[in-house]
């Protein structure tokens, strides 16, 4: 039926496991032979037995059970379950040759199989034959079709004798695999039925008093029973007992990196009485909040620990973190250390640098010398900083990613913040560590909040502060959903209500996905439109919209002026600087000013092209207005269609300002990305079975579980099977990763 590579099911079978080692670590291309390996590996990345038994069904068909034709997605590859109505045959008009239209049909609609040149397959697909069949949809003439599917018919059993042993064939579950071109869905269940036969013992990597506790099935019967189901219960209990396996060894090897980093020497940091931090709070003009006050506390226990810190400290956009991390930059600097805060952006780094500089005072600033080091500032400038920084005279420096640079010393660190963690990867924040005598401490920032789930999946090596309060005197943000595609007139409303936020003597920000066409900023990830490769309308750009706003009579005579990451770090500076002073009425930026950014003048922010931008994304461009006494607007205009996840996206922005609620939609809208693995936001997760969104109490039952075992045997000494499965799910670049976070 097809000329891929499938193993023979008489190939001879050689027990996997009989020598040293796993049977688990044993190549496919022992029992499978060179060729089926090679396309599995060239398909899936499947090389070890364990990677094909990890290669779970998506889902299960029946050979009674028709698949719904009318809900087939167009140019997507499908695998369906149907059965052959008409077969026909006709010549080709325009060569030589014939072509073999089979309609099949779920009893509703009907679909077209295509064959060039293969009249003899009419012997096999005969009328009310029932069978499975892959391939991509097309369409032809208004009609949806196959082109040269891959098949396989249900030949052993009539479906129509009535017997016990035909109804229980027609209803037993069949899986149906994640295929690619080359290996349909049943050549994997051929391949996999090889493997398990062939499997020796491969013990179970979760203790038997654990699953005795949850009543889930052993390691060797939950594969059984997900590969090869006879009911429908067979495969759910499997994937129970897989589930929490997955999530067990993931927060082992979560907790073990927990216990390392504690195992390690750090310097004690403590504020010295009459020192830089009692100097400071007492000068302070206003009450630190609640959680500002908690969060402290427990930043300087952490400090005061011969241990090294490794606290992420989330809070809502303008909650006041860079205070609290500053002031744990003043215990170190009590100690004679020095502090590093690593910035994403130019823009940032200097607005860091400046609001530091401000918030100590004068005495203050000019005693522990805050110096700013980017790759963009002048020799000059970088060769005093770096003097300040081996020196010593820096005790709190604050820079972007040319702080990682190999000519970058400092003279006893002790301190590394990281803002906007989720803008570096993992090496970047290593690099900047691994500067230290003793390992800093370790502070991260993130204005983006994080559902308990992932926390505990993405950062349960970490320990975790929230900040939820806002400041008193913080104004509210209205946020309205401006949709183009639907209301055109609405343009002109952007402007007009921008025009009245001036007229009150406020400022105002337009926010564009690019420069220039086809230039995107660096940094930006924008998000893809629904089922496109890329946007269906050319990207709004902030020289474009620079140019369209100038000339709207409703903005005549303002101050308009551009911002975004290819203009020199001069020309950067100098134009926030300006409007933070109120001498530009509108800035078009990119999402240069996405973190950090506080003109508490700005009233209003107009996001361009919003549906192209993440919901955290969003959050943050929203989180630049409404910081002083002026209430915010945010104008979201998109041209996305309604009931688009596009547009979804939008609206939800719109409909709450709760952070940790945009989070928790934005994680069931992306899924949770690769929690393992220097990649941690959207793309294709590193789990299997484990889904972050849905199974955080999972989660945790398998978080207690891998406590009470690491508390009893540290080393797994005596958990061989944990030991071997921890190596297996983590290769070399995830241990780095673990090992770096």
């Amino acid at each position: 039926m097809n000329a891929s590579p499938v193993p023979s099911t008489s190939r001879p079978v050689v027990i996997i496991g009989t020598g040293a080692g796993s049977p688990l670590d044993a190549k496919v291309a022992g029992v499978l032979g060179g060729r089926t390996a090679g396309a599995l590996q060239k398909a899936f990345g499947i090389v070890t037995v364990a990677d094909m038994l990890a290669h779970y069904p998506r889902r299960y068909a029946r050979r009674g059970e028709l698949t719904a034709l009318g809900e087939l997605p167009l140019n997507e590859s499908v695998t369906i379950v149907a059965e052959v109505r008409t077969v026909r045959e006709r010549p080709m008009k325009a060569r030589r040759g014939s072509i073999l239209e089979v309609s099949i049909s779920d009893g509703h609609g009907i679909l077209t199989l295509t064959f060039f040149n293969q009249a003899w397959r009419s012997n096999e697909l005969r009328p009310g034959v029932r069978g499975i069949f892959t391939g991509k949809v097309g369409e032809y003439r208004g009609a949806l079709q196959l082109a040269h599917p891959d098949y396989e018919l249900f030949n052993d059993l009539s479906l129509d004798t009535g017997t016990a042993e035909a109804k229980k064939f027609a209803e037993m579950p069949i899986p149906i695999y994640p295929a690619s071109g080359s290996m349909a869905s049943w050549q994997i269940q051929k391949s996999m039925a090889l493997v398990l036969d062939a499997l020796g013992d491969i013990g179970d990597p979760v203790p038997a008093a654990v699953r005795a506790e949850r009543g889930l099935e052993s390691f060797e019967a939950a594969l059984e029973g997900i590969h090869r189901p006879e009911k429908d219960s067979d495969w759910r209990r499997a994937r129970d007992a897989l589930k929490f396996q997955e999530a067990f060894v993931l927060q082992t090897a979560l907790l073990q990196q927990r216990q390392a980093a504690h195992a390690q020497k750090a310097l004690p940091r403590v504020a010295k009485k009459g020192g830089y931090l009692e100097r400071f709070d007492r000068a302070l003009a206003f009450t630190l909040t609640g959680d500002q006050s908690l969060v402290g506390s427990e930043i300087t226990a952490d400090l005061a620990k011969p241990e090294p810190m490794n606290r992420l400290v989330q809070g809502e956009v303008g909650s006041g973190k860079t205070l609290v991390a500053l002031r744990a930059m003043l215990a170190v600097a009590d100690s004679g250390g020095q502090s590093a805060l690593l910035a994403p952006t130019e823009v940032l780094a200097s607005q860091h640098l400046r609001s530091i500089v401000k918030v100590l005072g004068p005495d203050l600033a000019a005693e522990l010398v805050p110096t700013l080091h980017t790759g963009q500032s002048p020799v000059a400038q970088r060769r005093k900083a770096l003097l300040r920084m081996v020196s010593g005279q820096a005790k709190i420096v604050v820079g972007t990613h040319a702080l990682l640079s190999d000519n970058v010393q400092f003279y006893d660190l002790g301190l590394v913040v990281v803002d906007e963690q989720h803008r570096f990867g993992v090496e970047q924040r290593e690099a900047l560590r691994a500067k230290g005598a003793q390992p800093p401490h370790v502070l991260v920032l993130t204005a983006t909040p994080i559902p308990r789930t992932v926390a505990m999946t993405v950062f349960g090596d970490l320990d975790i502060s929230t900040i939820s309060e806002l400041p008193a005197g913080r104004q509210g943000i209205s946020s309205f959903v401006v949709p183009l595609t639907d209301k055109p007139g609405w343009v002109n409303r952007i402007w007009q209500r921008t025009a009245e936020e001036l007229e009150q003597g406020r400022q105002a920000f337009v926010v564009c996905p690019a420069i220039e066409p086809s230039v995107a900023e660096p940094a930006d990830e924008l998000e893809p439109v629904d089922g496109e490769e890329g946007p269906a309308r050319p990207l709004t750009t902030v020289l474009g919209m620079l140019t369209e706003i100038r000339a709207n009579p409703m903005l005549a005579g303002r101050r308009i002026e551009p911002l975004h990451g290819r203009m020199t770090s001069e020309e950067k500076e100098h134009t926030m600087l300006a409007f933070a002073a109120g001498e530009i009425d509108v800035l078009v930026a990119t999402t240069v000013i996405e973190v950090g950014v506080d003109v508490p003048n700005a009233s209003t922010m107009v996001v361009m092209d919003a549906d192209r931008f993440g919901v955290s994304q969003l959050h943050q461009l929203r989180g630049r207005v409404g910081r002083g006494g002026v209430p915010g607007l945010c104008l979201l205009v998109t041209y996305a269609e309604p009931e688009t996840l596009a547009r979804e996206r939008v609206e939800a922005v719109a409909s709450t300002l709760d952070g940790f609620e945009l989070a928790q939609i934005d994680l069931e809208l992306r899924r949770e990305g690769d929690v393992l693995g220097s990649s941690q936001s959207g793309g294709r997760s590193s789990l299997r079975l484990l889904r972050v969104v849905s199974d955080g109490d999972l989660i945790g039952e398998a978080r207690q579980a891998a406590a009470e075992v690491l508390a009893d045997d540290t080393g797994l000494a005596g958990h061989p099977e944990l030991r071997a499965a921890l190596a297996r799910r983590l290769d070399e670049s995830d241990r780095a990763f673990l090992a770096k976070s």
